[in-house]
Parts: structure tokens; sequence; C-alpha cells
């Protein structure tokens, strides 16, 4: 099986409004995704009908929590870490970090109910060159 490509169009906006942050904060959901849980009943999820090999879990993140995968997404907003690309009023992708340093992308699954999945950008085997700026971005707006 073939790894899919990153998308070399992903770009971090280079400003939020206020309004848009308050407005994405109170909004955006988190969905997950089965394919990228090692036990997806700890999401509510159940298992992938046919599992990718080749999917990164967010087990090596240490989010095995739904709050805490909600609670990612609404700091990467507040951090401005968005996509320029919106899609209905929300971005197309959200960038955090975890507690143990892994760059986080959560990608807009339904734009109808601004619902998220997320993965680890920068597993083991594969780096993310966007990982580097998303890491740099949060520990510059935490000094």
């Amino acid at each position: 099986m073939r790894k899919r490509k990153r998308n070399p169009k992903r770009k971090i906006s280079p400003s939020i409004d206020e309004e848009i942050v308050e407005r994405l904060v109170q909004k955006i959901v988190y969905a997950g995704s089965s394919a990228h849980k090692r036990s997806p009943g700890n999401f509510g999820l159940k298992p992938p009908m046919q599992p990718r090999i080749n999917a990164t879990l967010c087990e090596v993140t240490q989010i095995s929590d739904p709050r805490l995968a909600i609670k990612l997404l609404r700091k990467g907003v507040k951090l401005g870490l968005i996509s320029v690309q919106m899609r209905n009023g929300f971005p197309q992708n959200i960038w955090a970090v975890s507690e143990n340093g892994y760059a986080l992308e959560a990608q807009l699954g339904n734009q109808e109910n601004g619902e998220y999945h997320g993965y680890p950008m920068d597993s083991e085997n594969d780096k993310d060159p966007l990982a580097g700026e998303v890491k740099r971005r949060r520990k510059d707006s935490s000094q």
C-alpha cells in the first residue's frame, strides 16, 4: 500500500480576527476517526471496516480521551494555528501541539457541523515539514 502524500498547499493563516476565534472555539466539534485509534471504543467509535496499515495513531501522543482532543483543537484556534483555506466558515485544518511535544493536525470532516478528526503530524517514520512550523509558533506564543 502506498503512503498518501501530504498536501503541499496547507498553510497556516498569517492572522486571525478575535471574533472568528471566539466563534470557532464555540462551534468546533471533535468527531474523531477510528482509522487513527488503536482503541476506538475509548472515543465512542467503532473499529474501521478496513484498517489502514499506515495510519498514524493518536495513542502515541497520549491523547486517549475526546475531551483532551477538543481542548487541543480549541487551543490551536486560540493560538491562530488554523489554515488559510476555509470551508463554510470553518478552517480546513487546525494545528496544535500535545503535552508531550507532538505536532497535531485536525482536518475538517463535516463542514456543516464543524466536525474535525485529528492525527499526529510527525510520527517516527514520517516527518511532516509543517510540524516544525506548528511547534515553533506554539513555542513563540508561550513566551
